[in-house]
């Protein structure tokens, strides 16, 4: 299938995923910080974005996403790359890790350590707000001119959504809107856990101070699945913190995706 992404800069390869109902367009705000040292690949995942879903009948498992992902990459001529990934993307960023297909991988806040009573929580809020951007965009414009309500209705995702133009915030909704893979993806998350231990390739998990989608208590449960992970509190910033502070964010998916790498069992 083909899936849709936006490539630019040089360097070392740098896969970048987004989270459910998101798209590529997600990590603008530190794409040109990441090009100037990386070969940035921002990807559309199946169903979301402007990429196609999975063929009828296919689950939106781990296996399914990770063989089209790996195989738009191994088209491309991309082996091994580094990749980074927030929420839903950071789960695939994990298991690629664990599964030798990357040289590295960088997790903002990534799903797979949620318990049940969390993830019925983040699943009801995802849910909202899809049913909240299926409002008229004037609407929406007209709802969010005001700080106070543009924080009410976007605070749950971005730390800082006074900071980021309206043309954004429409266009994020829209996505969410849009997707076609999002109730097969929420389905699928109902048993998903990360279980891996990402034993020979170098790891980094940042988690925003400010998320109040995936808690902080599921940041304490990723250090513990991966005690020799890098971990960083990402100060300031909410679940998607691309936006929220785009120097802070570059710099820790530039020092995760540092090159040449070792992996952590050597050293």
């Amino acid at each position: 299938m083909d899936i849709v992404f936006e490539r630019r800069g040089d360097g070392p390869p740098l896969v970048l995923l987004h989270g459910i109902g998101h798209r590529r367009q997600g990590w603008s705000p530190v794409l040109d910080l990441l090009a100037a040292e990386r070969d940035v690949i921002a990807v559309d995942l199946p169903g979301f974005g402007d990429s196609p879903p999975l063929p009828p009948g296919t689950p939106y498992t781990l296996d399914a996403v990770l063989d089209v992902l790996m195989g738009t990459l191994a088209g491309l001529g991309v082996e091994k790359p580094h990749i980074a990934g927030n929420s839903l993307g950071g789960l695939f960023a994990l298991e690629a890790a664990d599964r030798g297909l990357v040289s590295s991988a960088t997790a903002l806040s990534p799903a797979g350590f949620f318990n049940a009573v969390e993830l019925r929580y983040a699943a009801a809020v995802l849910r909202a707000s899809r049913l909240g951007a299926r409002v008229p965009e004037t609407f929406l414009t007209r709802l969010a001119s005001s700080p106070r309500r543009r924080n009410a209705m976007f605070g749950m995702v971005y730390g800082r959504p006074d900071l980021i133009d309206m043309e954004t915030l429409a266009g994020d909704a829209r996505a969410m809107r849009e997707a076609r893979g999002f109730d097969a993806t929420l389905r699928a998350g109902r048993t998903t856990r990360f279980l891996g231990s990402c034993a020979d390739v170098p790891v980094t998990i940042a988690w925003g101070t400010k998320d109040r989608l995936l808690l902080r208590s599921q940041a304490i449960r990723a250090q513990r699945r991966l005690p020799n992970a890098r971990f960083v509190w990402l100060e300031g910033c909410g679940h998607v913190p691309m936006a929220d502070d785009p120097p802070q964010v570059a710099g820790v998916l530039l020092t995760g995706s540092a090159h040449p790498l070792r992996s952590r069992a050597a050293a």
